[in-house]
């Protein structure tokens, strides 16, 4: 991972996409960059790396919400071309954690914080959410949580 942001990592994605013609991947990078800078705006703050992680999450968590509305309506056609936008997205997540480093994660949390019931739940999800975002599912990480305080 080299020093650059992820934010100039984009930038320059833009760059080379632009110079080779690659039309959709400038077209999806184009939307991330104009969300990034929207969040800037409203909020008049610099995004971090973990703030872009975060919005470049949602992103594909939109996608994957809109293919799944695609394929209700019997319209494949819109639903690769989310799908060709996820997989360009994904190359600036951070790799994905497997099953054994989430769990692991959600013991460290469940020790970090002492917790012992489902009341403890926002507590681990707070000590979680950091380590998990952009990595894992964190609706399925929060059920995971949940069973293992049940």
């Amino acid at each position: 991972m080299s020093n650059e942001s992820l934010k100039g990592r984009i930038l320059e994605a833009v760059k080379q996409a632009m110079r080779a013609g690659e039309k959709q991947r400038l077209g999806t990078l184009r939307l991330l960059t104009a969300a990034i800078k929207q969040r800037e705006v409203d909020e008049r703050i610099e995004l971090s790396d973990d703030d872009v992680v975060a919005l470049l999450s949602k992103q594909v968590k939109q996608r994957q919400e809109s293919i799944a509305q695609y394929e209700q309506a019997s319209r494949s056609d819109l639903a690769e071309k989310e799908q060709a936008e996820i997989v360009i997205i994904q190359e600036f997540l951070p790799q994905p954690l497997s099953d054994d480093e989430i769990n692991a994660l959600i013991e460290e949390a469940l020790q970090e914080t002492g917790a012992d019931s489902v009341r403890d739940m926002g507590k681990v999800m707070a000590v979680l959410r950091p380590k998990l975002q952009g990595r894992a599912d964190m609706g399925a990480a929060s059920g995971r949580v949940k069973q293992r305080l049940s």
